[in-house]
């Protein structure tokens, strides 16, 4: 698992150089999930995929950008990974991210056994869950990353990330939304991933939602590469992670490229989500 960690810090410097460096514009292509790719996502996974598949413990890597895993002969992890989140972003200069479930025996949610995830922005960040939630900053002196703290969610948060279109959302779903905007939260919602649910780790709490819609019965983000490995960094945080009814890390993919509605947030507000979903599903 060590290995797995030390070689995620090194993708993240490469990734780091990478968006400031390279070209931003978009390609002629689709990645598995149907989303434009941008240049950078096709550089950002092959980076990832040339030291991951160095890492001798790694049995088996899949990535968002492709439709089937890469497998080893020896091994014990599978990683699943988003290279580039959030890469629709770049062009205005708003920060994006990586992300990185590590499974044993399979890629669902009970077998995830660490997540991880880094954050371009301002400063380059790192967020890795294990037994506890580390928060890493990289120090351009040193060319190493500073550990900073761990991170613990408060039972009740002050921050609010609705996801999806608006003019999509259930009534039931709104009307939460609309109650907890009426309790005071404030909106904090870029359309990125992972500086949006960084932002409420890192300020204590709060809630992310991307919800089923209309027009998308099965929500938007995915089980392997986005949905499980946060939820496991929010359960070690302190706070909960559930797909309106149930908890997301109970939940199995039918398929690599598998999407689920998901929240994720502290402890008020998941319980707000269960009292509006109740009956719902």
């Amino acid at each position: 698992m060590t290995e797995i960690i030390e070689s995620i810090k090194k993708i993240a410097v490469d990734i780091n150089k990478a968006i400031k460096t390279k070209d931003t514009g978009k390609i002629e292509s689709q990645n598995a999930s149907g989303d434009v790719q941008v240049k950078l996502d096709v550089i950002s996974d092959k980076i990832v995929e040339d030291y991951l598949l160095e890492v001798s413990s790694v049995k088996e890597i899949i990535s968002e950008e492709k439709e089937e895993p890469i497998t080893k002969e020896s091994g014990k992890y599978f990683v699943a990974y988003d290279p580039l989140d959030g890469s629709s972003l770049i062009d205005v200069n708003l920060s994006v991210g990586s992300i990185f479930g590590i499974y044993e025996n399979g890629y669902n949610g009970k077998n995830i056994v660490a997540s991880a995830y880094v954050v371009y922005g301002p400063r380059l960040e790192l967020v890795v869950a294990r037994d506890v939630v580390e928060f890493f900053r990289f120090n351009e002196e040193k060319n190493e990353f500073d550990f900073v703290k761990e991170i613990n969610l408060e039972k009740k948060g002050k921050v609010l990330g609705p996801g999806g279109t608006q003019k999509y959302w259930f009534d039931y779903h709104k009307k939460m939304i609309d109650g907890l905007f009426g309790e005071g939260y404030r909106l904090r919602y870029s359309g990125g991933m992972v500086p949006d649910l960084h932002q409420i780790l890192l300020k204590g709490g709060g809630l992310f939602a991307y919800p089923a819609t209309t027009d998308k019965p099965k929500g938007k983000l995915r089980k392997l590469f986005e949905v499980f490995p946060f939820a496991y960094v929010f359960k070690k945080a302190g706070g909960g992670a559930i797909d309106g009814v149930n908890e997301l890390l109970g939940l199995k993919a039918d398929y690599f490229h598998d999407t689920t509605p998901c929240f994720f947030g502290s402890e008020y507000e998941i319980k707000k989500v269960l009292q509006a979903y109740k009956g719902k599903k």
